[in-house]
């Protein structure tokens, strides 16, 4: 049996659609008073990849001259994984950080949201990019 390998060329591939999720109905439209959808992409792994890289510390070992390890930076992650994701509202949006007071993405997602908030956007982010539960994979990452 031939094999044949179109159908993993890219332009083949089947799109992941964007994802709506309401993050909080805190944020409302002005004309309908419902409460704003936020849009959530997926990315690819090597995007992930280096998203995760970007959370590793070197840090000393304790009374080992010499000795390093690695640390993983859980919350760093998912904001950064989160913002990455978001489609909409723009994250990087200028205005919509000044009315926050913050600079920065991850910065902003964190300060809009309330902890609960958060942690549910952050495991609808990791679902979305194919997670299976992403509260397991929070909390994997938390540890």
């Amino acid at each position: 049996m031939a094999k044949n390998l179109t159908a993993f060329l890219a332009q083949n591939a089947k799109k992941i659609d964007n994802v709506t999720f309401i993050a909080s109905d805190r944020f409302v439209d002005p004309d309908t008073g419902e409460a704003m959808p936020w849009e959530i992409c997926c990315i690819t792994a090597a995007e992930n990849a280096s998203l995760r890289k970007s959370c590793m510390r070197t840090i000393p070992v304790p009374g080992r001259k010499g000795q390093f390890t690695q640390d993983f930076d859980a919350n760093a992650y998912l904001a950064k994984v989160s913002v990455r994701c978001t489609v909409f509202p723009n994250l990087n949006d200028a205005e919509l950080q000044q009315s926050y007071g913050v600079m920065g993405a991850e910065q902003l997602i964190t300060t809009m949201l309330t902890p609960a908030e958060f942690e549910d956007y952050s495991t609808k982010v990791l679902e979305v990019n194919g997670f299976q539960s992403g509260e397991e994979m929070v909390e994997e990452a938390k540890n």
